[in-house]
């Protein structure tokens, strides 16, 4: 582990604050209260989309759906990721259509109006013969987008930045913080998992019927591991877990995995270390604040993305990445790692779900937070503090 990180792991405080209790209905089925999510949070929030290694060249590309606008996210030949509005300067047809792809120029299949990787306006048939038209003058409308460890993220905040210091707590509603300064509480403590150079094995998706906060606030807890994920427990006992960030938008910790053992089917070692784990007897999990939920193992990192569709549905992106080398080697099981974490994932959506269908109840009402879901309590302190 990190020396930097190794320092800060300590067994915090795991009793939620006084009175603390689950949040109350309107926030769960609430069309209101979804939308304002979608202006304040959605809108204004750095948001994961992807990682560098799923566009590794100049012209690949992917597309993205947020808050109902279309997002082109693209190499272009610098190397330099960007991000563009999925919308034509001329009368502003849909560009991309693919949910990925590679291009050597963007153009638009209307009218032909031709973009560059960097988004300049390079060919507009006809269009010198009009009167004071300037190509230069209808670049893509850019998007801001950002490099954290490797993983790329986009944030529709189009408001003058206001960059405060990395002391300055959170990013309020309006203001716009860089994605350097927004990620500065964890600079360097992740860097043993070389997650910059990963590369994707799997990717899963999952259209879950339940809000978008349960997920957060269950993958924040191990009091329903027991029962819920037996296999799970069998590996990584669940009142293992230390947590080192208990406030704010980032939020986790580590728990136990058993002498010799590793979170797959088979209980082994599925691929070669992601780096050099100083401690092979530890998973790392944090929820990052809105969409993002990060898994480290000693020999993978997975990766969720969540997007909410609606107050009641939530589409989750499953992703597992392993080390470049990992690949070639005999002894590369990747299926072992994403088909125990597959299982896994679906006994979570599912008591979800559950907990959706009993928080719209007449009879619902908000319920103490236990011992063991500090974590939990915090995540909707700092939501609260977001949204209100």
């Amino acid at each position: 582990m990190h020396r930097q990180a190794k320092r800060a792991f300590r067994r915090t405080e795991q009793i939620p604050s006084p009175g603390a209790k689950s949040l109350p209905q309107k926030y769960f089925v609430s069309p209101e209260v979804f939308a304002k999510e979608q202006a304040e949070i959605f809108s204004k929030e750095w948001l994961l989309v992807g990682h560098q290694s799923q566009i590794p060249n100049a012209g690949d590309y992917i597309v993205q759906q947020v808050v109902g606008e279309s997002l082109i996210v693209i190499r272009e030949k610098s190397g330099k990721i960007r991000g563009f509005f999925n919308v034509c300067r001329h009368r502003g047809t849909r560009l991309k259509e693919d949910a990925c792809g590679h291009a050597s120029a963007i153009q638009c299949p209307y009218h032909a109006w031709t973009y560059g990787l960097d988004g300049r306006l390079i060919g507009a048939p006809h269009m010198d013969e009009v009167p004071g038209f300037d190509k230069a003058n209808y670049p893509l409308h850019p998007v801001n987008v950002g490099l954290w460890e490797g993983f790329i993220f986009i944030n529709l905040n189009d408001g003058e930045a206001h960059l405060r210091s990395a002391a300055t707590a959170r990013q309020r509603s309006g203001d716009f913080i860089s994605l350097e300064r927004w990620f500065a509480p964890l600079n360097g403590k992740f860097s043993h998992w070389n997650m910059s150079i990963l590369r994707p094995a799997k990717r899963i998706e999952y259209d879950v019927h339940a809000n978008w906060k349960l997920m957060f606030e269950n993958y924040s807890e191990c009091y329903h591991c027991p029962g819920v994920h037996p296999q799970l427990q069998k590996i990584s006992p669940y009142d293992s877990a230390e947590n080192d960030l208990a406030e704010g938008p980032f939020l986790g910790g580590f728990m136990k995995i058993n002498p010799g053992k590793s979170l797959s089917m088979s209980g082994n070692a599925c691929a070669a270390f992601v780096g050099k784990i100083e401690n092979l007897q530890q998973v790392f999990y944090y929820s990052i604040f809105p969409n993002m939920l990060l898994s480290l193992h000693p020999e993978y990192v997975m990766v969720h993305q969540l997007w909410p569709q609606s107050p009641e549905r939530t589409l989750i992106v499953c992703d597992w990445f392993f080390h470049p080398d990992a690949f070639a080697r005999k002894d590369f099981k990747p299926e072992d790692a994403i088909e125990f974490w597959d299982m896994t994932n679906k006994q979570d959506w599912h008591v979800c779900e559950l907990s959706q269908q009993g928080i719209a109840s007449r009879a619902y009402k908000p319920g103490p937070y236990s011992s063991r879901e500090r974590i939990p309590a915090a995540w909707d302190e700092y939501y609260l503090r977001i949204i209100s």
